[in-house]
């Protein structure tokens, strides 16, 4: 599969060409600032630059670790990722990108990690060292790891690094997904791998050499790490970094930036966009200019109608246009990016029946009724991807407009799931059950990634309408909890967007529906809980018809969340049998009868957890 952007760009086999490529032929080019607090210019590297300082870390790691070792790496935000991650590749050293530990917060996920890994190094700065050393020095085995600070070496080591033994096979890193239960999985990630998802993104997003970047997404996730720094290289861009934190404190910092650079490609998850039609004032807005913007990416998380269309409202005076948005799909287990459209095309959305959804079966609505559920199209899949929509039980393709699980094929696909044997069979296996008519089709000969999302496909284009273990279902009929979780959000002005979860649990017998919310800050001392709560169950109601089982409000920040903002439900629900959650105020159906058995329920779920925890262990 060529991998080349222009006639005159060889192809290549490993980022480590790619960098060495561009180092050579653009030494001193720029390809990354970082602003400090989101505002302020305090790093910037150049191709020759970023290509010293990881043959300098390279040679320290080829002094101490064998090529396909791997080591955890531990960073605050900043440009000593990048040049820690590219350290390790110059290595022929497997990456494992990791949240960095936060103040008084548990490293149990940060343990399972590196345990999982076999990780034997830690590459990290002196300061966050000393940090960890002192906070928790009995923490991941510092006595079996070799720790290595990256801003101590010395560049002159660089002239003892020797190019290592590697191919396009060769794993670059592993991409720990989320684990909501606390049981982290490795995706296998090879120079392959990020070289065709990398042409992949680029076919999709038309970037060029004078593309501009703006990025606050954490890089130690597929979509920061391989769109918002492995992209910019690909296409020998620029970009601009910025910590997450500094965007979730304060969003306007994000379009502060994509308005003073100029830049022509940025984006997130849906979240993101909401945050800044709530937080950013009309003030504030008199001071942009989006005008650039071309492209704005949405993914990682349902992309919502109602969000395309207030944002592009609330910011079309600074000159942003609805059709640079830009819907797409993808996952950690097919590197990043599976579809998106064409780069020109308005977000396809489709008014389809609520209730035939339900049932798995789409009809379009040929005019809309406000009890539609409005689907945003993520585009189709582009070089020599597969996408198939499947049974998730009988495991046979399904017609267009029905809805099934995604699966996937395709040079992207990792390898699998680190040490994990049967979970690589069973998810990056599959093979279809094909009618005897197509049992021969060549197009269905390989074997598919099951995603564990559903859609369906509608004219080619792909749309998802959830997530097959999140599904709730209750008296046969199917409902996907973000759409309650939007119904919920929408149904009090006290009520936190993007901070709900919607789960089943079963009570007697019977699945049930239970409801956990966050309130906003400013409204925790003057809420009127009934009131909320009321507003809260009618709303279900009537956009759902079903009954609330247990309403649940909590504090600001409480709900559990992975580090990339997705909603934990499993997590969630744990918290709701154990009691743990933090609670504003709380209701059931039946409080007298509910409590002990909730308590025996949530017994059964911890040993469950203790006993998978060892087991992984």
């Amino acid at each position: 599969m060529p991998n080349q952007l222009f006639s005159n760009q060889p192809i290549f086999l490993t980022l480590v060409e790619l960098l060495s490529y561009r180092a050579h032929n653009q030494p001193d080019q720029k390809v990354f600032t970082f602003l400090q607090s989101g505002e302020v210019e305090t790093a910037a590297l150049t191709y020759a630059e970023l290509h010293l300082q990881a043959q300098t870390i390279a040679t320290k790691l080829q002094s101490i670790a064998q090529p396909g070792e791997r080591a955890l790496l531990l960073f605050q935000p900043g440009l000593e990722f990048v040049v820690a991650f590219f350290g390790c590749l110059y290595a022929g050293v497997i990456a494992v990108p990791a949240y960095p530990p936060r103040r008084n917060q548990s490293l149990s996920r940060l343990q399972s990690i590196a345990t999982d890994a076999e990780a034997t190094i830690v590459l990290t700065t002196s300061s966050l060292l000393a940090t960890i050393q002192t906070a928790a020095p009995d923490t991941l085995m510092l006595s079996d790891l070799q720790w290595v600070a990256t801003d101590l070496l010395s560049e002159a080591l660089a002239d003892h690094w020797q190019s290592p033994p590697i191919t396009r096979e060769s794993l670059a890193f592993l991409q720990y997904t989320s684990g909501s239960t606390g049981d982290p999985k490795g995706v296998m990630i090879s120079h392959g791998n990020l070289l065709h998802n990398s042409a992949l993104i680029q076919n999709c997003f038309q970037d060029t050499p004078e593309s501009q970047g703006v990025s606050w997404l954490p890089v130690y996730h597929d979509m920061g790490l391989i769109g918002g720094v492995l992209q910019p290289i690909y296409v020998g861009a620029q970009t601009v970094l910025m910590s997450p934190m500094d965007f979730l404190q304060k969003p306007i910092r994000w379009l502060e930036a994509i308005s003073h650079y100029g830049a022509t490609t940025s984006g997130g998850p849906n979240f993101a966009y909401d945050l800044c039609i709530q937080k950013i004032t009309p003030e504030q807005l008199e001071k942009l200019d989006l005008s650039r913007w071309e492209l704005a990416f949405t993914g990682a998380e349902p992309v919502r109608a109602d969000t395309l269309e207030k944002f592009a409202a609330t910011f079309a005076p600074c000159g942003f246009r609805k059709s640079a948005f830009y819907p797409c799909y993808g996952m950690a287990e097919t590197t990043l990016i599976v579809s998106g459209g064409a780069k020109t095309a308005a977000p396809p959305v489709l008014s389809v029946d609520a209730m035939s959804l339900e049932l798995n079966q789409v009809v379009i609505s040929a005019k809309p009724q406000d009890t539609d559920r409005q689907i945003v199209g993520c585009g189709q899949t582009w070089l020599n991807q597969q996408l198939l929509i499947v049974h998730p039980e009988t495991q046979v393709p399904c017609a267009d407009d029905a809805v099934g699980e995604v699966w996937v094929s395709g040079s992207s696909v990792a390898q699998g799931y680190w040490n994990r044997i049967e979970q690589t069979a069973q998810v990056f296996r599959a093979v279809p059950v094909m009618p005897e008519s197509e049992a021969t089709d060549a197009a269905h000969a390989s074997t598919f990634l099951r995603t564990g999302d559903l859609g369906f496909l509608h004219n080619g284009e792909l749309f998802i309408t959830g997530r097959l273990k999140d599904m709730i279902i209750i008296r046969g009929q199917n409902h996907y909890p973000h759409d309650i979780e939007r119904t919920v959000e929408t149904s009090h002005d006290a009520l936190r967007a993007g901070c709900g979860a919607a789960f089943a649990i079963d009570f007697k017998g019977a699945e049930r529906l239970v409801v956990v919310q966050e309130v906003e800050r400013s409204y925790l001392r003057k809420i009127d809980e009934q009131a909320v709560a009321s507003r809260i169950k009618q709303s279900v109601s009537v956009h759902h018809g079903l009954d609330i089982f247990a309403t649940v409000l909590v504090k600001t920040g409480s709900i559990p969340k992975t580090s990339s903002g997705k909603i934990r439900r499993h997590a969630c629900r744990i918290e709701f049998l154990t009691g743990s959650l933090d609670v504003v105020k709380d209701w059931s159906e039946n409080p007298q009868g509910t409590k002990k058995f909730l308590n025996l329920q949530a017994e059964i779920e911890s040993i469950y957890q203790s006993l998978k925890s060892e087991k992984v262990s």
